[in-house]
Order: structure tokens, then C-alpha cells, then sequence
């Protein structure tokens, strides 16, 4: 779970949930009140595992299984990632981008 770079408090689960699905990338930490973003680290290593949500479509393509089994696999795989996200992500108190 992610912890805020200046008051060293661990975010829950729902409310990094809550803070890192808007389209603002400064997330205001619940319990000091200051922004605090996304490394580029853990912007990375989402964007890794979001796409394991697609991999029926190559499973799919692969072999030959029955569609009742490859949609079942769609909402599994896309609760798994939820759940796993929180644990991906990493803070910081400065908005750093590739390369600096």
C-alpha cells in the first residue's frame, strides 16, 4: 500500500482506490493534506499488469476453449488486477517525469 512521502501514514486500500482513479495526477493524502503523486516507477510496473486483463483474447486465439470460460475469465482477471493495483503503487511528494 502506498504511504505518504511526508507524513508517513499507509493509505487503505479504498482510498487509494478512491485518490488514483481521478484524472488529476496530484492526490491529496487523507491525513496531512498534501499532494502527493504517482512515481513513474509505479506507473510502470501498472501498466504492466493492467493489460493481463486482456489475456483471454490470446488465450482465445491460441487454443480452442469454449466462450462461457473465456468471459468467465474477463471479470476474474479484472478483479485480480484491482486487487492487486494498491500494492503497485508508490508515492512520492514531487511530480517527476521520465528522465529527470
Amino acid at each position: 500500500m502506498p504511504t505518504c512521502e511526508k507524513c508517513n501514514n499507509q493509505w487503505s486500500w479504498k482510498q487509494t482506490i478512491k485518490k488514483t482513479t481521478t484524472l488529476n495526477p496530484a492526490m491529496i493524502c487523507p491525513y496531512c493534506g498534501e499532494k502527493q503523486f504517482q512515481t513513474q516507477k509505479s506507473k510502470g510496473k501498472v501498466a504492466i499488469v493492467t493489460p493481463i486483463v486482456l489475456l483471454p483474447l490470446i488465450i482465445q486465439m491460441l487454443f480452442d476453449l469454449p466462450e462461457a470460460i473465456i468471459l468467465s475469465l474477463f471479470p476474474t482477471l479484472f478483479i485480480l488486477v484491482i486487487i492487486l493495483y494498491p500494492f503497485l503503487v508508490k508515492l512520492s511528494s514531487q511530480e517527476k517525469y521520465i528522465g529527470e
